[in-house]
């Protein structure tokens, strides 16, 4: 009986004296999407059985062998060897380590690098305690007595650890020569002097896609410092975000208008310090040193010593300021309106508070779909076998073939190859599960942001029906349902799962693709053929224009399915006609909201962004001492900047949301009602008043003809419609 009469398509709804708000009496929508969904899932949770069952997280942390053996990991022989040695690192400049990530020589792990520079035949005919030494870095436990080639390597260059590998600790003398140890030249397996700028050249390629881990370690380590004061940053912001929020809701116009100031100041402020920075570098050493000439550094703490940075910091910050200051100067009679919108809203909202605290399970739900989606990428990523290879210094016709280190002394290559071996290569395999482990991972992606997709689908649907429940009480607060929020998140989990699950689908689908397009546009960066950049380039830009558009009419959509319950496909067109049939009121309002909503955000992050630079650089000397010493102080900085972002936006979205739904409810009951004492608008007084204005604009808009019947100035004649014209 509460079932609203749907209209045709653009068509505005007829009156319906039973329609009370949002419908209780409503049937499961989208049911075949659900099922598809629930068998998603089940396949989801058995990927991630499957990588958990085959997948080694060691193979990430520890270095390997040339035995595909974990050097330092407890519990094994290797526990007190975690360092990985190379034989040959100048084999380490050869293509296939940009190929296979594996150099071709030998890898031993041992206690520690070497520290100096010593040759096998010198070890041969030195001193025992040379012998000794040398035979440390000898497979198989060599003793001292036979060292000899192929069981030890050909010399020794004194080392330094790098990322738990033993790489040539290099160093420069005046002139820019290279030298190891004071050594400038050296001999090789085969009996080659070589410079030791080719152990440069061989030792950055041999840590090729292992700088990145240095970096990882490093900001690891980082966070194990710091992480409760990353924690007690976030803390703050929470606070100050439900400050806000408190406040607004009592003093709506006047904490808009002092939001709007702190931002242009704190933005000044930014402005102001690069400014102090930029020019306290003036005539310094290495200074003026542009960010192309310096290249990439894993200390990030570099860019700050240059001016360039600063600079560019600073006009960045100058145009946001410009920008929001000019939206601002045209937009100032919309944010009237917007901020009159923001208090009914903060009414909403004080009628249902519960709301505020509800983005926490958002955020909860999120974390576990991240976590889980991280792990199993982990256990995928880790689930090959070890594969091992044929390397040679000669020519043979085994070379770079598969074989098996337990068999490979009595097969044909080790004969027709005498000087071959056997070693680890990588980690790989040729069974059915690791035949399709590359669809297990675009399936572990996609699962991700349909899942990610649901949890803020369901947010929008439980908050958006919970303040419909407000808007539709005609004696407020008594008409309110008790725990509007609680009763909304079960209408929507019992009746539209199906509906959820196909809004989020249609989505994932279009942010997969997007991933793919990113993917490929990372592959042909060095390609040279121009109509192939701009063809992904235009297939990137459409790709996120309609991601955007379907974010929109989903999120509208969604209010409509938690008002009537109807299926996915129509709520959205439902939604899409009444928004078009008030286009001007949208432009008008919405859109100005949302940018002062996002500017709240914007003065959130600035303030509790600014605490942490200054507390983390050891700016402020009241604690100073406090402070952790860290390898990278924007590691902290960053980590509370966006969760603060994050914190923040889960308590404007709020906002957001009851603004989006209270409008959509205000189109519905301006076509439903007429405000006479049979039809009574279900608005209150105040938002009455305020969406009036935007009426005149839209007047104004529209055909002379229309305004004039609206306004009943003139008589409905062609000749007076033609004069006003």
């Amino acid at each position: 009986p509460e079932k609203a009469q749907q209209p045709n398509k653009g068509e505005s709804r007829k009156f319906d004296p039973n329609f009370k708000g949002p419908i209780h009496n409503r049937s499961c929508t989208d049911i075949l999407c659900c099922i598809i969904f629930i068998i998603a899932l089940l396949g989801y949770f058995a990927v991630g059985i499957l990588a958990w069952s085959q997948g080694d997280p060691k193979k990430v942390i520890y270095p390997t062998d040339s035995r595909g053996q974990f050097c330092g990991q407890a519990g094994t022989p290797l526990e007190k060897k975690p360092l990985l040695f190379y034989f040959n690192i100048l084999k380490c400049a050869s293509p296939l380590v940009l190929l296979e990530f594996q150099c071709p020589t030998t890898q031993l792990c041992v206690e520690k690098c070497p520290d100096r520079y010593l040759t096998l035949i010198k070890a041969k005919l030195g001193s025992k305690e040379d012998r000794e030494y040398y035979s440390g870095y000898c497979k198989d436990g060599s003793p001292p007595e036979i060292l000899r080639d192929g069981l030890c390597p050909a010399m020794l260059l004194p080392s330094k650890a790098f990322t738990r590998r033993c790489l040539p600790a290099l160093g420069r003398m005046k002139g820019g020569v290279v030298v190891v140890g004071n050594e400038t030249t050296f001999v090789d397996d085969d009996n080659n002097r070589v410079n030791a700028t080719e152990l440069l050249d061989a030792s950055k390629k041999s840590n090729y896609a292992l700088e990145a881990r240095q970096v990882a370690m490093r900001i690891f380590e980082d966070y194990t410092q710091s992480w409760h004061w990353i924690l007690l940053g976030l803390l703050i912001a929470m606070a100050v975000s439900l400050i806000f929020i408190v406040l607004l809701r009592f003093l709506a116009g006047i904490m808009v208008w002092i939001m709007i100031v702190l931002v242009i100041l704190v933005i000044g402020y930014g402005i102001f310090h690069c400014y102090m920075e930029f020019d306290s570098l003036k005539g310094e050493p290495g200074a003026d040193v542009t960010i192309r000439d310096l290249g990439l550094q894993t200390d990030f703490s570099i860019y700050l010593q240059i001016r360039q940075t600063w600079l560019a910091f600073m006009i960045i910050l100058a145009i946001v300021e410009f920008i929001i200051i000019l939206l601002l100067i045209f937009l100032r009679k919309r944010i009237l309106i917007a901020i009159a919108l923001i208090k009914e809203a903060s009414r909403a909202v004080g009628h249902v508070m519960s709301a505020l605290f509800y983005p926490l399970l958002t955020f909860a739900l999120l974390g576990v779909v991240i976590a889980y989606w991280a792990i199993t990428a982990v256990f995928l990523s880790t689930s090959n076998e070890q594969i091992y290879k044929v390397f040679n210094n000669s020519d043979c016709p085994f070379s770079l073939e598969t074989c098996d280190p337990k068999t490979f002394n009595t097969s044909n290559a080790s004969a027709q190859c005498p000087d071959a071996e056997c070693l680890f290569a990588f980690y790989g395999g040729e069974t059915i599960y690791h035949k399709y482990l590359i669809l297990f991972q675009f399936y572990n992606v996609f699962l991700f942001f349909w899942c990610a997709n649901f949890v803020t689908a369901l947010g929008q649907v439980t908050l958006s029906g919970a303040f419909a429940s407000y808007y539709w009480a005609f004696k407020k607060p008594d008409d309110i349902p008790a725990y509007p929020i609680f009763s909304s998140l079960g209408r929507a989990l019992r009746y539209h799962t199906g509906s959820l699950a196909f809004g989020s689908l249609i989505l994932s689908l279009v942010q997969v693709i997007r991933v793919i397009l990113e993917y490929l546009d990372h592959k042909l960066k060095g390609a040279q053929n121009r109509f192939a950049k701009f063809l992904l380039s235009c297939l990137k830009c459409c790709f996120w224009c309609l991601e955007k558009c379907i974010k929109f009419l989903n999120r509208n959509a969604y209010i409509m399915i938690a008002i009537y319950g109807k299926s996915f496909c129509t709520s959205a067109r439902d939604a899409f006609f009444l928004l078009m049939r008030n286009i001007v009121r949208v432009a008008v309002l919405d859109k100005v909201t949302d940018f002062l909503l996002f500017l709240g955000k914007l003065l959130i992050v600035g303030i509790v962004g600014i605490f942490s630079f200054f507390f983390f650089s050891g700016r402020i000397r009241a604690v100073e001492d406090a402070a952790p010493a860290l390898n990278y102080y924007w590691v902290p900085i960053l980590t509370v900047v966006f969760g603060a972002y994050l914190i923040a936006h889960g308590f404007f979205s709020v906002y957001a949301m009851c603004v989006d739904t209270l409008f959509l409810c205000f189109c519905e009951d301006l076509e439903r009602n007429d405000g006479s004492s049979e039809r009574p608008y279900f608005m209150s007084l105040e938002l009455h008043e305020i969406l009036s204005k935007t009426k005149k604009v839209e007047e104004v808009l529209e055909a002379p003809k229309a305004f004039i019947l609206k306004k009943k100035m003139f008589a409905p004649s062609p000749d007076t419609i033609f004069d006003y014209s």
